[in-house]
């Protein structure tokens, strides 16, 4: 039985709200999506000047699941689709004031000195080590499993380069689900890991998502720009909503003097607006939402001459641990990974700085925080002399933090919601930060309500 067509109001233009709205569209169903600021796409932001591309947000996403590649044929942007060169493989991490390449092999790890000795024999008790019986951090769960080796040099990393948070904080099931499920079901992450391998290699993996990491040839925004452009009128950038209500005639919007009525409603907001907009309707919900801590981080990119850069910049980049004392979170060489991203002759270096465990340095002037990342990554790179180009972009609430007891909260929201039918929350507070993540769950959403 084919369903009618709904009228359905997403509320915030990022690439979830533009996503889930492009999904909704496919199905035929009436769509408007109201974004407060003047441009849609909001952390996918590309900026281009005098031959060089910055990403100011998102450098890449994984190709990991159906709906990217749905959102790619569907916008035809197959030919725009872009692929790293084979240096992606390769991190870099510091350790003692020197980069050491993360070993991507057993034969690599047995050889590299990013590890000692007894952490890396410290390995051999991980698969004798029983399950979790409650809630832990990131950092009790790799201290307990891996140790504190691996928990300063390969986990905290990580987790500063990914989610700019503090491991002690951070939620093992809610932040990296996928590792947790492998001491869940395997009771070890060894085991769990040489299943995964094998299930990998007897999968059809050209049937389905490739799992490799993709751009655009004119940067991540490009997505968001061809999804407005699919969109139309049906976009409307510049309205800030400021009530939500129901009556029996549906859902009731307001931004000011201008009112929407639908029968379906995505909040597709980050959790502190969200928290705004159900405050009356649903005051248990708003209180999980206004709840979760988006920190700030600071986005510095510098172009330089490639005869300024003694390292050959043969990798995606490097992350600095904490304990290292550095106040740089982690430095991407985007040059070497994708072409046309610095004219010829030039390269690229894209750091971050700020996040969970150091909110001070984001306040510190433009001038201040960038003479701060090259201090950190002069001497690990071998700069000489200053950037020929820079770019600063400050994201005051960078990245949702899915802290300890996360998973409570979602709950607590999905139960208070469920007294509204109607509304839904589609946003990167919930099930995956990453840009596919935030398409995939989009995707999911459009057909639960389609």
């Amino acid at each position: 039985m084919v369903q009618p067509a709904q009228r359905i109001l997403v509320i915030g233009g990022g690439i979830s709200g533009l996503s889930a709205a492009w999904f909704m569209q496919q199905q035929g169903h009436d769509v408007h999506v109201l974004e407060a600021s003047e441009v849609a796409g909001g952390n996918l932001r590309t900026l281009r000047e005098d031959g060089y591309l910055v990403e100011a947000g998102p450098n890449s996403t994984l190709d990991s699941s159906l709906g990217l590649g749905q959102l790619i044929e569907g916008l035809g942007l197959q030919s725009e689709r872009v692929t790293p060169s084979a240096l992606a493989r390769r991190r870099f991490v510091v350790r003692d004031g020197q980069l050491q390449a993360l070993p991507g092999s057993p034969v690599a790890f047995l050889s590299t000195s990013l590890f000692s000795l007894p952490a890396k024999l410290r390995l051999c008790a991980e698969p004798f080590i029983g399950r979790a019986t409650t809630e832990e951090s990131i950092a009790s769960f790799v201290r307990r499993r891996l140790g504190r080796e691996f928990l300063d040099y390969a986990i905290n990393p990580f987790v500063s380069g990914v989610y700019a948070g503090d491991p002690e904080r951070l939620s093992v099931q809610a932040a990296t689900a996928k590792v947790y499920a492998l001491e869940a079901r395997h009771g070890s992450l060894i085991k769990g890991g040489i299943a995964l391998m094998k299930a990998l290699k007897s999968r059809q993996l050209e049937t389905g998502p490739s799992g490799t990491m993709v751009s655009f040839r004119h940067g991540m925004q490009q997505l968001p720009e061809a999804l407005a452009a699919a969109l139309g009128n049906r976009l409307c950038c510049g309205v800030q909503v400021d009530l939500l209500r129901r009556d029996e005639q549906g859902w009731q919007v307001s931004a000011g003097e201008r009112h929407w009525q639908a029968q379906q409603v995505i909040l597709a907001t980050p959790a502190p607006v969200s928290a705004r907009l159900l405050a009356t309707l649903a005051p248990a919900a708003s209180e999980a939402l206004a709840q979760m801590v988006y920190p700030q981080v600071v986005s510095v990119t510098m172009g330089f001459a490639a005869s300024q850069i003694a390292h050959p910049l043969d990798g995606f980049g490097m992350l600095m641990p904490r304990c290292e004392g550095i106040d740089t979170l982690g430095t991407l060489f985007p040059s070497s990974l994708f072409e046309q991203r610095a004219p010829a002759g030039k390269v690229l270096l894209t750091s971050f700085i700020g996040g969970r465990l150091n909110p001070a340095v984001a306040q510190r002037r433009d001038d201040e925080i960038v003479a701060q990342v090259l201090a950190d990554i002069r001497p690990l790179l071998g700069i000489s002399g200053e950037a020929e180009k820079c770019w600063v972009t400050r994201w005051p609430a960078a990245i949702p933090q899915y802290e300890l007891g996360h998973l409570q909260r979602l709950q607590q929201i999905d139960t208070a919601l469920a007294a509204l039918p109607g509304l839904h929350c589609r946003s990167n507070w919930r099930d995956g930060i990453a840009v596919a993540d935030c398409i995939e769950q989009a995707r999911l959403l459009a057909g639960r309500i389609g």
